[in-house]
């Protein structure tokens, strides 16, 4: 990678304003106040087959009645908008109101929303008002003591912290702080981010398609920016009398006593009687590991029965932690509420089957050596299906070696760090039809670190909003697939997919599959480079990627810099090379930069990629920054059917090929307009 120079690029924001009108031209859109359904902030017809098949109806607030201001487009990081379903949602000050015309039968809402930081950091509350067509009102009181984080990683809390590494790298000023003098002086509070929470309210009874939800912000309250709205028709409470009822083993369902003690005792009575475990509708108190192994555990269903916990600092660290990407090893210094399988050293769990129920944690800080997520350990031949996780720090994080998992229609919302990660040796396992909504890291992950996760498949996901890194990220492995997801408006540090040889991850092996998906609003602006990815970006940091790489049928709409990025780290560009990677049946449609951004060794096979929309030269070829007199050191091969292109011509002519030195380090960002129907 080109050394980073200069400062932050400024007006993105700006060259962004009305860039990608979210519904696309015409589709899935009314005047102000009618049910203008959307997945993803598109027209639903655009991105039809792809992610997960979910039981509510997306709404987003720009689009809905309002006397409050409309924010953005936009998509700078560290602002409101960017963080935004669709880069755009609606600011209410006392007395203002949005208003959403329920698309079909409802009888409960999610709210996605944000309210500002106390002034020393932690957060606030501040109520929100629920009418439906004027009546009924409820209020909600919305908190941000899960928002808000600042600085560099891991961030922190604090909003008047100064710069928290001064030996590193800051891009804003281009310098390393403690080696440059005058000593720069940075804006406080310094890189704000994770904005958004979300809240779910039960309405009490059915209403009709047509009816007006409409939110308030009181007299009193904090200013209230609203996303969007999700609105539901959900079952009642479901009961099963053959199970081992947890009440009857001493578990509070009113959520005023622990009860982890009563599921332990819940779990062993089952297990010696065959029987599964049943959640009655309920808050239950929780606030360590319930460790699982050959148990069936079924709540009510996941608006029912909750299970909530506190956040417990630990008198000395628990040996067993394990660190995300990037950050250190050790152990945990704090516990809380998942539910866990055995370690794998210790053999590992199997024969789980975890449903219907919700996990609520109290994670506020990053904390890469805690294990504090909703669902850990190892799980073998196990299912989980049907959970709403909200506020741990990893939804889902497992530790191999592990085999024959399927997790499915789950939904992971508010993270501090990654939503679902399979890390190191899951094998044979299976992520469909999941819904995950601001994740503080990659929203799905497979880390093939010591070991290789091979033939494990994530399909038909929906990722939205990932506040940093990737929508779905794969870091070695063989024989993996990534088929049919749906990933939108990656924030950034990381984008749509990414293929990455990095943390210490296992070669790419095999084959790998990346099928069907469609990304939106990816090929974000990456922050400590200077330059922009693409919606699908391969990086070779640590090792070459030379499996057998298949990219077929995906759709790359409304790219804010390139669709497809190829890059190698500029102190080992030399090094490392990728190749083995072809491209077929891509739609492209949009982009700021480039459809291809070749800034590694190796090459590339592309046949029936059509783009159109496209604001530069179509291949950006910088090879390895060398420019030898034979051309780039990356060479792209053309197999036909590559059509359309945008401001400079076709975006595969033949005067780039083979391997034509087209490099442009930071070339100009030229808007495209939103995506239509093909």
């Amino acid at each position: 990678m080109a050394a980073v120079v200069g400062v932050l690029a400024g007006g993105l924001a700006n060259a962004l304003a009305g860039h990608g009108s979210p519904g696309g031209a015409g589709g899935g859109r009314g005047g102000p106040g009618a049910p203008a359904v959307t997945r993803a902030a598109l027209d639903p017809a655009l991105v039809a087959g792809r992610g997960a098949t979910v039981g509510f109806s997306e709404q987003e607030a720009e689009h809905a009645a309002t006397n409050g201001t409309v924010i953005g487009p936009g998509r700078d990081a560290y602002t409101l908008p960017a963080e935004a379903s669709g880069r755009s949602a609606v600011t209410l000050k006392p007395g203002q109101y949005v208003e959403f015309t329920l698309p079909a039968a409802a009888n409960a809402i999610t709210v996605r929303y944000s309210i500002p930081d106390a002034p020393a950091g932690g957060g606030l509350t501040s109520p929100l008002n629920v009418t439906v067509d004027g009546a009924g009102r409820r209020t909600m009181t919305l908190t941000s003591q899960y928002a808000w984080l600042y600085n560099l990683y891991p961030f922190s809390n604090d909003p008047t912290a100064d710069v928290s590494h001064p030996d590193w790298w800051v891009t804003e000023c281009g310098c390393v702080p403690q080696d440059t003098t005058p000593a720069p002086v940075f804006a406080k509070p310094f890189r704000p981010n994770h904005f958004y929470d979300e809240q779910r309210l039960l309405l009490g009874r059915t209403y009709r398609a047509g009816d007006k939800v409409r939110l308030t912000v009181p007299a009193g309250a904090a200013t209230t920016t609203v996303d969007l709205l999700d609105s539901q028709l959900v079952a009642p409470p479901k009961v099963d009398l053959a199970a081992a009822d947890v009440l009857a083993f001493g578990a509070d369902p009113t959520g005023r006593r622990d009860s982890a003690d009563a599921l332990d005792r819940a779990i062993a009575f089952a297990r010696r009687a065959h029987l599964k475990v049943y959640v009655p509708p309920g808050t239950y108190q929780v606030n360590r590991h319930i460790i699982v192994d050959h148990v069936t555990i079924e709540g009510a269903g996941s608006w029912y029965t909750v299970f909530k916990g506190h956040q417990v600092d630990l008198s000395a660290p628990d040996a067993g932690g394990t660190s995300q990407p990037g950050g250190p090893g050790g152990g945990s210094v704090h516990t809380g509420v998942g539910f866990y399988g055995k370690d794998a050293a210790q053999g590992g769990s199997s024969d789980v089957h975890l449903s219907g129920f919700a996990i609520e944690g109290d994670v506020r800080e990053r904390v890469d050596t805690d294990q504090v997520n909703g669902i850990g350990g190892a799980l073998s031949d196990s299912t989980i299906e049907g959970l709403y996780i909200q506020h741990t720090k990893v939804g889902m994080w497992f530790d191999g070696p592990m085999s024959h998992l399927r997790i499915s229609d789950n939904v992971i919302v508010d993270q501090i760090a990654d939503g679902i990660n399979f890390h190191t040796g899951v094998t044979d396992s299976r992520v469909s039809n999941n819904f995950l909504r601001n994740t503080g890291d990659d929203a799905l992950a497979m880390w093939s670190e010591k070991t290789e996760d091979a033939r494990d498949t994530f399909d038909h996901n929906t990722v939205q909003t990932p506040v940093l890194a990737n929508g779905i990220a794969l870091y070695g492995g063989t024989d993996n697939t990534v088929s049919d997801n749906l990933v939108a408006d990656p924030i950034r540090e990381g984008s749509g997919i990414q293929v990455g040889s990095r943390f210490g991850a296992e070669a790419f092996t095999g084959h790998l599959w990346i099928t069907g998906n469609t990304t939106v609003r990816a090929g974000t602006y990456e922050l400590n480079w200077n330059i922009g990815l693409g919606a699908i970006w391969f990086y070779a940091l640590e090792k070459d990627i030379a499996a057998d790489i298949e990219v077929t049928g995906d759709d790359f709409l409304d790219n804010t810099y390139n669709a497809i990025m190829l890059v190698s780290d500029f102190p080992v560009k030399d090094l490392y090379a990728i190749t083995g990677v072809h491209f077929k049946d891509i739609r492209v449609d949009g982009t700021g930069t480039s459809v291809l951004s070749a800034r590694s060794a190796g090459g590339a096979t592309f046949e029936n990629v059509d783009a159109r929309n496209v604001g530069a030269v179509g291949v950006n070829n910088c090879g390895s920054f060398n420019f030898p007199a034979t051309g780039s050191e990356f060479t792209v091969t053309d197999l036909g059917g590559n059509d359309g292109g945008g401001t400079t011509g076709p975006w595969l002519a033949p005067w780039e090929l083979p391997n034509t030195i087209t490099c442009d380090d930071r070339p100009p960002l030229v808007p495209p307009p939103g995506p239509t129907a093909w």
